[in-house]
C-alpha cells in the first residue's frame, strides 16, 4: 500500500521543514503591495516582488503574506515615520527582519520583527537618480530653465491646495505688494497617492489657457521628505521639465531637492519665497522704469539746454548780422541821399543854374520850345524872373 499523509499532516512537515531549514529571522526585500491595519492593533501586509524587465512594470514574480504583531508594530512604526518621515504605506520598498512560518491552516507566513528605515531611504534615492538619468538621456533636463520668464510675472497660475498654509502665506505676500499681480488657484493634491495624477492634471489645464498666463508657481507648505515622493516621480518631472510657460517652485523643504525643483525655470525654497520672488520682480522691473525715466529726464533736459545754447547763439550771430546789413543798407540810403542832395534842383541853383519854364509852366529844354516874344519865366535860387524872348540862338553844328 502507498504512503500517505493527510493534508494536516503534510502541512505540519512542510511547517517542520521551514523551522528547521529557517531557524532564525532572516531579512527580506520586498514592495509593500497591499497593508492593512487591524482593529485588534495587529498589521496585515502583502509582500511582492515585481519583475524587472517586465514590459507592463507590475508583474509578480513572488508574493507573500506579513504580519507585525500588535505588541511590535507600534514601535516599528513610530521607529520607522521617524527615520523617513512618513508612514507604513502600499508601493513601499521596504527591507524587514522576518521569522519564516507555516500554519496547517493559513499557510506560509512571514512574521515581521524589526525594518530599517534607510533602505526605504535609499531606495528612495536610487529612485530619484533613475528618474534624473531618464530626463537627462531624453533630452528634456535643460528645456523649462531655457524658457524665457518675463520682465514682470504679473499673472500667475497657482497648482496648491487650497487650504494648505503655504497658499495662505503666498496670497499675504502677494496682497501685501503695491503691485496689480493676479492669481488663478488650480487645486490639487500635494502629496498622497493621488498627488501625482493631481498635480501633472493642474499642469495641463493650464496648459490649456497658456497665454493667459506668465507663469506657473507650484507651491506647497513644510513636510517630511517622504512628501517630496510626488515631486520626484518621472511623471510630474517630466510634464515640468516640458512645460511651456516658466515653473517657479516653492515645495517647502530646506534640505531636500526634488527632482521638479531641479527641471523648474526658478526653483525657490518656501511658497513665501516664490511670493517674494515675484514681488521683487516687480519691483525691480519697476526701479528699471524709474531709472530710465530719470536717464530720459536728464537727456531731455540736456538736449533742452543744449538747444537753447545753440539758439541763443544763433541768435546773436542773426543780430549781428542784421545789424551788419541795416548799418550797410543805412550807408546805402546815406549815399543815395547824399547823391540826391547833390544833383538836387535847389543844390544846382546854389551853384548858379536857373531852370526856364515856357507860359504853360513846362521846363524848357530847347530854343525851339518857346516862340520870340513870348514870356518865360526863369527860376533862380531866390526866386522868379519873368522875361520875355528877344531872339534865339541856337548852338552850331
Amino acid at each position: 500500500m502507498r504512503e500517505s499523509f493527510t493534508l494536516y499532516e503534510l502541512q505540519r512537515i512542510i511547517g517542520c521543514a521551514v523551522e528547521q531549514f529557517l531557524p532564525r529571522p532572516v531579512w527580506v526585500s520586498a514592495e509593500i503591495s497591499e497593508l492593512k491595519e487591524n482593529a485588534s492593533g495587529h498589521c496585515y501586509m502583502e509582500l511582492v516582488e515585481r519583475e524587472q524587465n517586465s514590459t507592463s512594470g507590475s508583474a509578480a514574480k513572488a508574493q507573500a503574506r506579513a504580519v507585525i504583531w500588535k505588541n511590535r508594530f507600534p514601535h516599528l512604526a513610530a521607529k520607522f515615520e521617524a527615520a523617513t518621515g512618513r508612514r507604513l504605506a502600499a508601493a513601499m520598498k521596504v527591507l524587514v527582519e522576518v521569522s519564516v512560518t507555516h500554519h496547517p491552516l493559513y499557510g506560509l507566513s512571514l512574521q515581521i520583527t524589526d525594518i530599517d528605515p534607510t533602505y526605504t531611504i535609499g531606495e528612495a534615492e536610487r529612485q530619484k537618480q533613475i528618474t534624473i538619468d531618464k530626463l537627462k538621456s531624453e533630452g528634456v533636463w535643460d528645456m523649462n530653465r531655457t524658457v524665457a520668464i518675463p520682465l514682470i510675472v504679473q499673472r500667475v497660475a497657482v497648482i496648491s491646495s487650497a487650504t494648505a498654509a503655504g497658499y495662505r502665506d503666498f496670497m499675504q505676500e502677494i496682497a501685501a505688494s503695491p503691485y496689480n499681480i493676479t492669481t488663478t488657484l488650480f487645486e490639487a493634491a500635494m502629496q498622497g497617492e493621488s498627488s501625482e495624477q493631481s498635480v501633472v492634471d493642474a499642469l495641463m489645464a493650464i496648459a490649456e489657457r497658456e497665454s493667459e498666463f506668465d507663469a506657473v508657481a507650484i507651491i506647497r507648505g513644510g513636510g517630511s521628505v517622504a512628501d517630496l515622493e510626488c515631486f520626484n516621480s518621472y511623471l510630474t518631472a517630466v510634464c515640468v521639465a516640458q512645460y511651456p510657460l516658466p515653473v517657479l517652485t516653492g515645495i517647502g523643504h530646506d534640505k531636500d531637492v526634488s527632482v521638479v525643483d531641479m527641471v523648474a525655470a526658478m526653483p525657490l525654497k518656501t511658497p513665501t519665497a516664490v511670493a517674494t520672488w515675484i514681488c521683487d520682480r516687480a519691483a525691480a522691473f519697476d526701479s528699471q522704469l524709474e531709472y530710465y525715466a530719470i536717464l530720459l529726464r536728464e537727456s531731455c533736459t540736456k538736449a533742452t539746454q543744449g538747444a537753447e545754447l545753440r539758439l541763443s547763439q544763433q541768435l546773436d550771430l542773426i543780430n549781428r548780422a542784421a545789424q551788419t546789413a541795416l548799418t550797410r543798407q543805412r550807408d546805402k540810403i546815406a549815399a543815395y541821399a547824399m547823391l540826391i542832395e547833390n544833383f538836387s534842383p535847389q543844390r544846382l541853383l546854389k551853384l548858379g543854374f536857373a531852370v526856364a519854364r515856357g507860359e504853360s509852366g513846362a521846363v524848357i529844354r530847347s530854343v525851339n520850345e518857346c516862340a520870340v516874344g513870348s514870356k518865360i519865366t526863369v527860376a533862380v535860387t531866390d526866386g522868379d524872373l519873368v522875361a520875355e524872348v528877344i531872339e534865339r540862338y541856337g548852338k552850331k553844328e
